[in-house]
C-alpha cells in the first residue's frame, strides 16, 4: 500500500495540479464541500472522495476516523473572503471567514499531528503538513480585513506547529501565494504574469522532499512581474 496524502478543499486549480502530482506515488483523500466536481479528478488520479465543511470538528474528526494507512502528506487549501469597508462588514460573515481559513486549518493540524505522531519515521520524517496561505498573511490589504485575519491567524498557526513538531520529525510549512493564479477561467495579459498551478504544485512537491537539515517553515511564491 502506498503512503496516503490528504488534500482538504480541493478546486480545479492548485489542488488538483497537486492531486495529480501527488497520485504518481501517494494514495490520495480529496476533499470538497461539493465532491461532484471533482468526479473527473477523482476518476483520473484514483482518488477517494470525502464531502465535508472543513471548519465542522465532528466532519473533520470523522475524516481521519475514516481513513486508513500510513498518512505522509496533509494539506489545508480552503479559505473564505468577504470584502468590503471594516465598518460595514456582517458579522457574521467574518465570523464564517475565520472559521473556514484558520479554526478548519486548526482542526486538520491537530488530527494530521496525532495520526503522524503515532507512525514510525521513514526517510527521516513522520509526515509533512502544509497550509496554502496568501499574500494577505503578510499584509492586510484595504476592504479584505477578514481575509488577513484569517490567514494571518493561519499564518501563526503553521509557525507554532513547525517549532513544537520539528524536532518531532513532522515537517510543517505555510505557503504565501503572492499572486494570482491562473486558473481555466482566466488568461494572462503578460506571459507567466500568474502563478501556474502545476508549477505551484511542483514547489509543495520540492517542501515535502526536502531534507530534514534543510527544512523551510516557510515559501513565498510569485510571478516575477509581481511587486513585493
Amino acid at each position: 500500500m502506498a503512503d496516503l496524502a490528504l488534500i482538504v478543499g480541493v478546486g480545479d486549480g492548485l489542488s488538483a495540479s497537486l492531486a495529480r502530482n501527488l497520485a504518481t506515488d501517494h494514495d490520495l483523500v480529496l476533499t470538497a464541500r461539493n465532491t461532484d466536481k471533482l468526479e473527473h479528478l477523482a476518476r483520473d488520479t484514483n482518488a477517494r472522495t470525502a464531502a465535508m465543511d472543513a471548519s465542522d470538528p465532528q466532519a473533520m474528526a470523522e475524516l481521519f476516523g475514516d481513513i486508513e494507512g500510513r498518512l505522509a502528506v496533509a494539506v489545508y487549501n480552503p479559505s473564505y473572503r468577504v470584502k468590503g469597508p471594516v465598518a460595514e462588514m456582517d458579522p457574521a460573515e467574518v465570523r464564517k471567514a475565520l472559521d473556514i481559513t484558520a479554526y478548519g486549518a486548526f482542526l486538520m493540524g491537530r488530527l494530521a499531528a496525532r495520526r503522524m505522531l503515532d507512525q514510525d519515521e521513514r526517510d527521516g520524517r513522520r509526515g509533512t503538513i502544509l497550509f496554502t496561505g496568501a499574500s494577505a498573511g503578510v499584509k492586510g490589504f484595504a476592504q479584505s480585513a477578514s481575509f488577513a485575519m484569517g490567514k494571518f491567524a493561519q499564518r501563526g498557526l503553521a509557525q507554532s506547529m513547525a517549532r513544537e513538531l520539528h524536532p518531532r520529525g513532522i515537517h510543517v510549512a505555510w505557503i504565501n501565494i503572492d499572486g494570482g493564479i491562473l486558473l481555466p477561467s482566466r488568461t494572462e495579459s503578460t506571459p507567466d504574469s500568474m502563478l501556474h498551478p502545476d508549477a505551484i504544485a511542483a514547489e509543495y512537491r520540492n517542501l515535502i522532499a526536502q531534507h530534514r537539515s534543510t527544512w523551510a517553515n516557510e515559501l513565498s511564491l510569485r510571478p516575477w512581474v509581481e511587486a513585493f
